[in-house]
């Protein structure tokens, strides 16, 4: 790759910029001034430095949001404010993000930015059977009669049918964290995610959804001291979790 293409994406520069400061030889490669902004370089071979301080190459980026509510999964729109909106103005520049599946506008928690098309796809692919782990606050308590036509897969209505869903009571630690003040609720996991699906899943039975929070996908679970709006880089850890969870299907 040209060396001002690579600097620019690695910093988040203009090409132009990115080749002045090659040119008042700021940038070295592998230990040595480079002024050419052409020069060919590798992207994952080369140590490249930018006034003394190493420039890292990623592929791919992966950001973990607590989205709030008001806001849609999209990466624009011309009415209501963005996801993508959130990210600071260096994210925005640097990469091509957009959320991985969608949220409601209403309804807040994690949602996954990121520029990796492939794991995106795998991720919503219900085929992979990656959980989607959400908490509802609801009208009514939850039955065993609820829990059956969860676990059953369902004829929501006329344009939706459900998968087989795992509905469960939330314990009592879980319930204090989500309603700290009190109320109903519980947890539902899904292997897909369509339109308005847990709002008209409990529909379907009777109940409704007063506030919906997704709390883990993938098995990465949402970082509880971000504010809603704010994000975070996914860790080793974390990134490693999605890709095993979607490595075979189910």
């Amino acid at each position: 790759m040209r060396l001002d293409k690579l600097v620019a994406e690695l910093t988040g520069m203009t090409r132009s910029q990115a080749r002045d400061v090659i040119v008042k030889g700021r940038v070295c490669v592998n230990g040595e001034v480079k002024k050419t902004t052409a020069e060919q370089v590798k992207e994952e071979g080369d140590v490249l430095t930018l006034d003394g301080k190493t420039l890292t190459f990623q592929k791919f980026v992966y950001y973990m949001l607590n989205k709030p509510a008001g806001t849609v999964s999209a990466t624009q729109d011309r009415e209501a404010k963005t996801v993508l909106s959130l990210l600071s103005a260096e994210d925005k520049k640097r990469r091509n993000l957009f959320p991985v599946g969608r949220l409601d506008k209403d309804t807040e928690g994690l949602l996954l930015l990121t520029d990796d098309g492939m794991l995106s796809h795998q991720l919503i692919s219900p085929k992979k059977h990656a959980d989607k782990l959400y908490f509802a606050k609801l009208a009514r308590e939850i039955t065993e009669e609820d829990i059956t036509v969860f676990a059953s897969g369902m004829r929501v209505d006329e344009e939706l049918t459900a998968m087989p869903a795992v509905l469960r009571r939330l314990s009592e630690p879980e319930l204090e964290g989500f309603l700290p003040g009190g109320g109903v609720a519980a947890a539902v996991t899904l292997h897909e995610g369509k339109f308005h699906q847990v709002k008209r899943m409990f529909a379907a039975t009777g109940n409704e959804v007063l506030y919906l929070k997704r709390m883990a996908m993938g098995g990465v679970c949402l970082d509880e001291t971000l504010a809603p709006g704010e994000y975070r880089s996914l860790t080793e850890e974390e990134l490693q979790t999605l890709q095993e969870s979607v490595r075979s299907e189910g």
